[in-house]
């Protein structure tokens, strides 16, 4: 029996690396398609559409499957729904509206590095070996690409997206939290955070004046694609992640997200890394090998041990 769950155990994680790959790609992609969306739209009010329209293609989901749609631990899941969707969806796309895509996409990546901190703090998660390597790899890796020395770009653009990862790294730490105290269905969780975080941001859309949205062919098209798998599906797999992997290790793994924006920004936006950059994305790339190596090492050892055993 004991080697029944060290295998089930083994095999969640294994399929949650490979949800974070997946995840990983598509949010790497949709940096170009938001930046070029915000050609037809404003900011808050796409960031509003997508992540109402999300919620409610969840509750779609929930209703056809039945049972009970009433969330648990309202106060934990309205607060994770203010930093997992509200303030990194709508510090994201503020950023994202007068900022590169490339650049933003790697600032609002300095996440894993808040959750680093925060998982410390309140997880008592510690990284070892290899993995403290990486670390500096990708904080190294990451300064250079920010170029702290030779400043360029929108320095509001930049500093809201820093918000944003920083809102994101403590929604891992609220979702972990969240999970380890009660026993929450994943699909409900996901649809109640997106809906109530989803209302500031409505709120802000309707206050804020901005020019009329075009209803172009790729604005619909972008929209589909942030509130289908950007959005609902996205937040399922991020959740499904954090459960079944350590936050620091979940947050450290998603550091792909921006090499795959910087790169789709570079083929079809002209956005160029100079340098500086390419070499902190190098040393970023780096980082994540050795993180990928330090999992499967442990995956590795914990296997013989269980066969031993």
């Amino acid at each position: 029996m004991r080697c029944v769950t060290e295998y089930m155990q083994q095999y969640r994680k294994q399929s949650a690396m490979w949800a974070l790959l997946l995840l990983s790609i598509v949010w790497g992609y949709n940096w170009v398609v938001m930046k070029v969306a915000l050609k037809d739209c404003d900011p808050f009010s796409f960031g509003a559409l997508r992540t109402f329209l999300g919620a409610l293609s969840l509750f779609a989901v929930l209703f056809i499957r039945g049972g009970s749609m009433l969330p648990k631990a309202l106060p934990g899941v309205l607060l994770l729904g203010l930093l997992q969707t509200a303030g990194f969806v709508g510090f994201m796309m503020w950023a994202l509206d007068t900022g590169g895509a490339g650049k933003t996409a790697v600032l609002v990546y300095t996440m894993p590095f808040w959750t680093l901190v925060m998982a410390r703090v309140f997880l008592h998660e510690r990284f070892r070996g290899m993995q403290w390597l990486a670390v500096v790899l990708a904080l190294g890796g990451l300064v250079l690409v920010f170029d702290p020395w030779r400043p360029r770009g929108n320095p509001l653009s930049e500093f809201l997206a820093l918000l944003s990862g920083v809102s994101w790294a403590a929604s891992v730490v609220v979702a972990k939290r969240l999970q380890s105290a009660c026993a929450i269905d994943l699909l409900t969780l996901t649809a109640w955070q997106m809906l109530l975080g989803s209302l500031p941001l409505v709120a802000i859309a309707v206050m804020v004046p901005g020019p009329p949205i075009n209803w172009s062919g790729y604005f619909v098209g972008a929209l589909v694609y942030n509130v289908i798998p950007c959005n609902a599906l996205a937040f399922i797999l991020w959740l499904f992640i954090v459960r079944n992997l350590p936050a620091g290790l979940a947050g450290m793994g998603s550091l792909v997200t921006p090499l795959v924006g910087v790169f789709c920004a570079w083929l079809e936006l002209g956005e160029v890394p100079k340098r500086v950059e390419g070499i902190g994305m190098l040393l970023i790339g780096t980082a994540l090998l050795l993180l990928l190596l330090h999992a499967l090492k442990s995956r590795t050892i914990r296997g013989t041990v269980g066969k031993a055993s």
